[in-house]
């Protein structure tokens, strides 16, 4: 009897206990932020039908990405997998690079943040009756930033246990929410003058299209929290992966979609970089602003929480010193890639590498540093879109692009010792399963023999050579189209990977350039 057809790559044992949806909803609340409130301006620069298809283009290339690290967790222990990880048995010194990439993002994300707040906080006190008061300072950007900074994101930043902040990401969603019914209902309530400057088809141009590139990166950066959800999902086979992949960016994708479309035709290209800071003072603008301002206030710890860590490895660096060694003859790679209950070490919490606890003045130096150079770049800087175009050609890129291509095209190497076990286990499995189908063959077999199913084997072989035909076209079609990519052969995949790293290395180049020397 032929061998049936390469099965699906079962779960691995270990792992958390995650369901898909609870995984699909982590990672969208990672996805939709910030970035949501400049899709509009991005928008305006390339025109709606060059935007939308950049949208779903970007939402593409960063899901391949997301698919990169699912495949990289392979060749990891079930629940270990981390960028740090990774480095550890392809690019040891890489790992400074991975901390980098985080620290620059995290530290631009908690920047746009305050941007945010100084954006939005005057338009809230208006709606309360500022004006009347006569205290001007109330409508002053700089003056909220220095107030939230000084009440909220000082205390809120140096707590080292963040548990009592478990609650934002519910925020999150309840805010983006409101903040696409806001957007909609606008676009449908409000007059829209007929002689509105619209680009259709149009673009503004090469080097303003260039330079809001970045900012639809970033609004799809979740890269680096991908490996926390691969580790605690319940199921991890690649079909399950690949539903929580494609259902995150495609909702994001949704999401981009009808809040740039609604909200740059709603005010054409007028539109700037926070579209909420646009809409008159009313009850509903109001909720949106103060929503919005709670969720960003609660978001800047949880964004310096791990750039500070970063920022520690980064500081901590040596060159060769990511083969740490745990023996004599230990080799690389040898080693557990995580420390064990033995080892006890402090992670980074989105992937980096252990490190030892910092002492109580170098936590405070580093948080105090990444607070005041966050805060005096808030109030020199007031254009959203512009701080969210600098993240996302830097660290964004490296994260989503760089980063995934290069990790996946060295550990899938034909000759690296990682791929040949892999394989090897692959083999293993498949072998097992083999030897399972034929027993239970065999022992069909000895009861046909014995004439008590010889009737009904017969009957059912004779059904089963009409449909053999359809069966056969049905498997080539399955092969070629399936949902989890596994038929995707492993030389292309590389290429693609390679392929992904160099594109981000590009877009980093050139729309960095664009935004340092012609961007104003």
């Amino acid at each position: 009897m032929p061998h049936s057809p390469r099965r699906h790559r079962s779960p691995k044992a270990g792992g958390g206990h995650a369901s898909i949806l609870s995984s699909n909803m982590n990672l969208v609340n990672t996805i939709v932020g910030a970035g949501t409130l400049a899709m509009p301006a991005a928008l305006s620069h390339f025109g709606v039908t060059l935007g939308v298809l950049l949208i779903l283009w970007c939402g593409l290339t960063s899901a391949f990405g997301l698919y990169l690290q699912s495949r990289c967790s392979r060749y990891l222990d079930r629940g270990t997998s981390s960028f740090f990880a990774l480095s550890q048995i392809t690019y040891p010194n890489a790992a400074v690079v991975f901390d980098g990439a985080i620290a620059i993002k995290c530290f631009g994300v908690g920047v746009s943040y305050m941007i945010i707040i100084g954006d939005l906080m005057p338009g809230v006190a208006e709606a309360f009756g500022s004006v009347e008061t006569g205290l001007d300072f109330l409508s002053d950007r700089k003056f909220w930033i220095t107030a939230f900074f000084l009440v909220f994101i000082i205390p809120l930043s140096f707590p080292k246990r963040l548990d009592s902040l478990k609650y934002a990401s519910m925020v999150a969603l309840l805010a983006i929410g409101y903040l696409i019914i806001l957007v909609v209902y606008h676009f449908v309530a409000d007059e829209i003058p007929n002689d509105r400057d619209i680009r259709l088809i149009k673009w503004e141009g090469p080097v303003a299209a260039l330079s809001s590139l970045p900012v639809v990166i970033f609004a799809y950066t979740c890269h680096q929290n991908m490996f926390s959800i691969l580790n605690e999902i319940k199921d991890n086979s690649p079909s399950s992966i690949m539903t929580v992949i494609g259902s995150s960016i495609g909702s994001a994708a949704s999401i981009y979609i009808l809040v740039a479309i609604t909200g740059y035709l709603t005010f054409g290209n007028d539109v700037k970089g926070n579209i909420v800071s646009m809409y008159p003072p009313s009850v509903a603008s109001t909720i949106a602003k103060a929503a919005i301002v709670a969720l960003v206030t609660f978001g800047i710890p949880l964004q310096i929480h791990p750039c500070r860590a970063s920022l520690d490895a980064v500081l901590r660096w040596r060159p060769n010193g990511g083969q740490r060694s745990t023996g004599a003859g230990s080799l690389p790679g040898s080693q557990p890639l995580l420390p064990s209950a033995a080892t006890p070490a402090v992670a980074d919490g989105h992937g980096g590498p252990p490190a030892a606890a910092m002492s109580e003045l170098r936590f405070a130096l580093i948080t105090s540093a990444i607070l005041v150079l966050s805060y005096v770049t808030a109030l020199e800087v007031s254009s959203l879109d512009r701080v969210l175009a600098y993240v996302g050609s830097t660290g964004s890129t490296a994260i989503s692009f760089i980063l995934p291509g290069l990790f996946y095209y060295k550990i899938s190497d034909p000759d690296s010792i990682h791929h040949q076990r892999l394989s090897k286990e692959d083999d293993d499995v498949d072998l097992d399963e083999d030897v399972l189908d034929e027993d239970a063959d065999g022992a069909a077999g000895d009861m046909t023999n014995s004439g008590l199913l010889s009737a009904s084997v017969a009957s059912l072989r004779s059904t089963a050579s009409g449909t053999s035909v359809r069966r056969s076209s049905w498997s080539r079609w399955w092969r070629k189209w399936r949902w989890d990519l596994e038929h995707l052969e492993a030389g292309l995949l590389r290429k693609l990977a390679l392929a992904l790293s160099i594109y981000g290395a590009c877009v980093m180049i050139v729309c960095l350039f664009m935004n340092a020397f012609f961007s104003h």
